[in-house]
């Protein structure tokens, strides 16, 4: 909707009459007119870091019960729905009803599923998790993650997409931060606060006069909880905001309710060759995180370092993780937003390696974590987190802002959806390949007991075995450190052939990302 004032009419011919061109004024960001959307935004993409955040913890219990890297590598397919996405994207492009809102045709009923979802699931966690007598279910468990990501991701096209016609154009770059803000929030609530509320020890220290052998909270309750929530928090979206759609030039939107176009469309924009190229960056780039992201924290885990501890390690951060895409903003909505994503990558590149060598020196600094963490590890811990969440936020605000960018709105949720699709398959094929391969990569031998020479530990009935003579499993290579050098290397090797890459496809024309097929797409003006 095309909303032009006084003084934006006087500021543009001040422009032009000083050489600018008025493109320059749409450039410029001014927050004030979008401020109710923005905070709509952080609102949803908030509710969108809940399934996210619940996904993360799952591991953490699932390590504490014994489950092997290879099943925790099957079970990290529950994020892959983000990777897929793209598959139904243009559905929720092309089909909708002009009366209840092109985006809120999608969003209310998703939401709606994914509070339905977790009240079911929050009656059968227990069971699936597994106790003392009985393994988890690794199967049932991937299953119904996925299908509750696959609702979260749904959400996430439909957001997406209504970012890119909610704000103006010259302020669709503060989508990226209202991203990462809103998801980093979310992510904190169901994973940070409930691994402390579900962890006894804490709730003991700081929250109860009277010890207690359970948490506050119980993963049941917790999806409950969420589970009502959605439910009220989307009824009031529902009611209260109303969708409209942009009647301006610098908005293009499809009409047409045809799936086969919303695929056509789809096939455009695979067909651009500035998309194409940015699709091999995409799939390429993360290879070098991919076992410090996936696996660094599960050995911590493995070390003995209690996983709620692990996440209150995140609460000092919160500042840093709110306040550095506010910051970075100023930087993002600029012409080259992925010149901050370049200079940030070496130095995660070499957090991996500094976050092996913390692996590797837990076990001697911390030999008994139910005595309490030394203040010296909690501040090394912290010091190496505070890095590399600067890092990771850096590259991920600077892309989600190239991505709005140079997204086409005339199919907003389905090109957005396009990038974020490949830039998360991009992380989680290198993520699982990582988990899978820490087993076979890691030589263990049975040591002690009888008749235990030189026998190994590669598998349960080899372990098993060792046990009953006596012996016990001592890991001679462990996987996690071949694979954290070679990936580190080949980071390097992608960033000397990547950074002039990038800086390339940051440097095309607007014209190289939009769809040339303008019969299928109708112009408001």
């Amino acid at each position: 909707m095309e909303r032009k004032n006084r003084k934006n009419d006087s500021d543009t011919a001040f422009l032009l009459e000083n050489g600018q061109s008025s493109s320059t004024l749409r450039t410029r960001s001014d927050i004030k007119e979008d401020k109710w959307n923005i905070l709509l935004l952080l609102f949803l993409y908030t509710l969108q870091g809940i399934p996210l955040g619940l996904s993360a913890a799952i591991p953490m219990i699932l390590q504490n019960r014994g489950v092997s890297y290879k099943q925790q590598a099957e079970f990290s397919f529950v994020t892959w729905p983000f990777s897929l996405k793209l598959l139904w994207a243009p559905l929720v492009d092309a089909i909708f009803s002009r009366r209840i809102g092109r985006r809120k045709t999608w969003l209310i009923p998703t939401q709606y599923l994914i509070g339905i979802f977790m009240l079911i699931l929050s009656s059968h966690m227990e069971q699936w998790l597994g106790d003392q007598h009985h393994s988890p279910n690794i199967g049932v468990l991937t299953v119904m993650f996925f299908g509750l990501n696959f609702l979260a991701a749904t959400q996430d096209i439909t957001v997406d997409g209504w970012a890119l016609t909610m704000l103006k154009k010259h302020n669709v770059a503060h989508a990226s931060t209202c991203n990462s803000v809103g998801q980093s929030a979310g992510y904190f609530l169901s994973y940070v606060v409930f691994m402390a509320l579900e962890s006894p020890s804490f709730c003991n220290n700081y929250l109860r006069s009277e010890p207690q052998d359970v948490g506050i909270v119980t993963l049941p309750t917790f999806f409950f909880f969420w589970g009502i929530f959605f439910i009220i928090s989307t009824t009031a979206v529902g009611l209260i905001k109303k969708e409209v759609e942009p009647h301006d030039s610098e908005h293009v939107v499809m009409h047409e309710k045809d799936v086969k176009t919303a695929y056509l469309c789809l096939k455009d924009i695979l067909t651009l060759p500035a998309v194409q190229s940015l699709v091999i960056i995409l799939l390429t780039c993360k290879i070098g995180f991919s076992t410090t992201d996936s696996v660094m924290t599960l050995k911590l885990v493995e070390a003995g370092i209690p996983k709620e501890k692990l996440g209150l390690i995140a609460i000092p951060l919160i500042p840093v993780q709110l306040v550095l895409p506010l910051i970075l903003a100023r930087y993002t909505v600029g012409p080259k937003p992925l010149d901050i994503y370049i200079k940030a990558m070496p130095y995660r590149l070499i957090f991996g390696l500094i976050a092996a060598g913390l692996v590797w020196i837990t076990p001697h600094l911390v030999p008994d974590s139910s005595l309490g963490l030394p203040v010296s590890y909690v501040a090394l811990l912290l010091i190496c987190y505070g890095l590399h969440q600067v890092c990771v936020y850096s590259m991920y605000v600077s892309i989600m802002a190239f991505f709005a960018k140079v997204s086409d709105s005339s199919v907003g949720g389905t090109y957005m959806t396009l990038l974020n699709t490949v830039t998360n398959l991009g992380g989680n094929l290198p993520s699982m390949l990582a988990l899978y391969f820490v087993d076979p990569l890691t030589w263990k031998e049975c040591q002690g007991g009888q008749n235990n020479v030189g026998n190994l530990c590669e598998n349960l009935l080899q372990k098993e075995n060792c046990l009953k003579n006596g012996g016990h499993c001592v890991t001679q290579v462990d996987g996690y450190y071949i694979e954290t050098v070679l990936c580190t290397v080949i980071g390097f090797l992608w960033l000397l052939w990547g950074m002039q890459k990038v800086r390339s496809i940051q440097s095309l024309e607007e014209s190289a990302w939009k769809l040339r097929h303008n019969k299928r797409v109708v112009r408001l003006r």
